[in-house]
């Protein structure tokens, strides 16, 4: 295996030891030795690859974060409409319950990314391009507004699964009126003025 090869593998090796245990012990709790201990690594590669274990970890939550947005990126254009994209989305959520890796490596994300500047711009920059391009989308269905409706579908599809963490009874079913409501009515405000 050539040397740039094995950087890789042991550099993915960390990222993936990094998400497993932001999930198992929280943001807080991880240590360069316990990513290294899990990767099946020398904490030395810790800091040759990453720099610390902070930008390992921030690292790692927002390839995941943008590994998520970008699995939606085929739902959004498998839709023919509006009330289509609602559902898709909705149903989408079903995949979150709250306490899933995905949903916690979100919710201790975000509560990291508030006192961390740069990994703040890091989730930013993974929730605007997912607005971008829910935008087009919606635009291009025709719902009036799109870059507004865009943010606060967004928002609320994120609070959805954010809040599943606390309550994890909380039904997609009771989102997927309004949300449908949402964007059919914002794209048939377009039509009737």
């Amino acid at each position: 295996m050539a040397s740039s090869e094995r950087g890789q593998e042991v550099r993915q090796r960390l990222l993936d030891a990094a998400v497993e245990l932001i999930v198992e012990r929280g943001w807080a709790a991880v240590s360069t030795r316990a990513v290294a201990e899990r990767a099946g690594l020398t904490a030395g590669l810790v800091h040759y690859h990453f720099g610390s274990v902070q930008a390992l970890l921030s690292r790692a939550a927002i390839g995941a974060m943008r590994r998520t947005a970008a699995d939606l990126g085929p739902v959004l254009a498998g839709v023919d409409d509006a009330a289509g994209l609602a559902e898709a989305l909705v149903a989408s959520s079903d995949a979150y319950s709250g306490t899933d890796p995905v949903s916690v490596l979100f919710v201790e994300t975000y509560l990291a990314a508030t006192r961390d500047p740069e990994l703040r711009a890091g989730v930013a920059e993974v929730i605007t391009d997912f607005r971008r391009e829910l935008a087009t989308r919606l635009g291009e269905l025709g719902v009036a507004e799109p870059e507004d409706t865009a943010t606060v579908l967004g928002a609320a599809m994120d609070g959805l699964v954010l809040q599943r963490a606390l309550d994890p009874t909380l039904p997609a079913g009771a989102v997927r009126p309004v949300i449908r409501r949402l964007l059919v009515t914002t794209g048939q405000e377009e039509d009737d003025g």
